[in-house]
């Protein structure tokens, strides 16, 4: 349980965890995926997040996984389907606009237009999309 819980703070630094026996439950405001945000840009895989965050899009809320191993080692990796030893599930709110912010579209790999953290605040707090 100690390695899943370094894993997910080296992606999502600053959640508030409710562990328990058999999972993790973990939360917080936008700045926690400040760190996810940075990581897809230095591994340049904004166009393969982009995807997997639409794909996983219901409603206001994206559903995905990441590896736990790649996670724990401070990479992100988003594995095609369950791992064997379990992959772990990320459930962000805040619709396209938090997708627009973390994985922007992008002409050769470089964003078209990169949206402010703050104009991603201001809208979920007014219910807006940006």
């Amino acid at each position: 349980m100690e390695k899943v819980v370094s894993a997910i703070e080296n992606i999502f630094p600053g959640l508030i965890m409710d562990i328990r026996a058999d999972k993790i439950e973990a939360y917080n405001g936008p700045d926690s995926l400040k760190m996810l945000h940075e990581l897809l840009r230095r591994q340049k895989i904004l166009d393969t997040a982009r995807k997997v965050l639409l794909r996983g899009l219901v409603g206001n809320t994206t559903t995905f996984q990441l590896s736990k191993q790649a996670a724990l080692m401070g990479v992100v990796s988003f594995p095609p389907e369950e791992e064997a030893l379990g992959s772990l599930h990320v459930q962000i709110t805040g619709g396209e606009s938090v997708i627009n912010w973390l994985a922007p579209e992008t002409e050769n790999g470089i964003p078209v237009r990169e949206v402010d953290l703050s104009e991603i605040v201001v809208a979920m707090q007014e219910g807006a999309d940006v």
